[in-house]
């Protein structure tokens, strides 16, 4: 799995999970499933310290994000969460930066990129206010791109996960990513705002290719970092 891939001498999981043990989240909900196995081997060996709970995804070569997010709804009920793409390697100070941020609903974002088709893209209002959240966006018009790290706040969650729900009544959603939910919210007034963290380090690990940028970002200073 992809998140058990090493870049700077560690694996992707083990900088995520040292991070957000390290800010002093202790309760933590995976949604499991291409060789699911593996990464419960690997958290018992090096995490057992923190409370994870597992719940699987056992649909994933036909499903997306949206319906993976959806299956973390009995664990995380009317909870604020931190919601992590699994294989995103990003600097401690981004995670810090989300909590303290005064936004509840919030989405990390990078402003200094070049937008294409396959980029989660972020329109932006007054107040970094997000008005516009998706694939589908006119680069021209977008502020930046969205990392696939966010906050949601306690009463946005149950909205968030009704929200879900409702997509995946349809078959033809289980390919869409958890955006779209997002969208949908934003569309009935659901404020979510934009963190820029522009200027830290957050490789998302898509291709080979992506995994020797990522190296080679994080060969200077590769654990832990800021």
């Amino acid at each position: 799995p992809k998140t058990l891939l090493e870049v700077g001498g560690k694996p992707v999981l083990y900088r995520m999970l040292s991070h957000i043990r390290a800010v002093g989240i202790k309760d933590i909900i995976m949604v499991l499933g291409y060789l699911e196995g593996q990464i419960k081997d690997y958290i018992r060996e090096n995490f057992s310290d923190l409370n994870i709970c597992y719940t699987y995804n056992y649909s994933y070569a036909a499903t997306n994000t949206a319906f993976s997010l959806l299956l973390a709804e009995n664990f995380v009920g009317n909870s604020t969460f931190i919601k992590f793409d699994a294989d995103v390697v990003f600097d401690k100070e981004i995670l810090t930066r989300l909590i303290n941020c005064k936004y509840p609903n919030c989405l990390c974002i990078d402003k200094n990129i070049n937008l294409a088709a396959e980029e989660i893209k972020i329109v932006l209002g007054d107040q970094n206010k997000v008005l516009e959240a998706g694939k589908a966006v006119d680069p021209a018009l977008a502020a930046g791109e969205s990392i696939g790290i966010e906050k949601i706040d306690g009463q946005t969650a149950p909205v968030l996960f009704a929200e879900l729900r409702d997509m995946m009544k349809n078959p033809n959603n289980y390919q869409k990513y958890y955006e779209s939910a997002y969208e949908s919210l934003i569309g009935k007034n659901v404020a979510f705002h934009a963190l820029d963290i522009t200027g830290l380090r957050w490789p998302e690990i898509d291709t080979m290719e992506d995994r020797s940028a990522a190296e080679a970002l994080f060969a200077e200073a590769p654990f832990p970092t800021a």
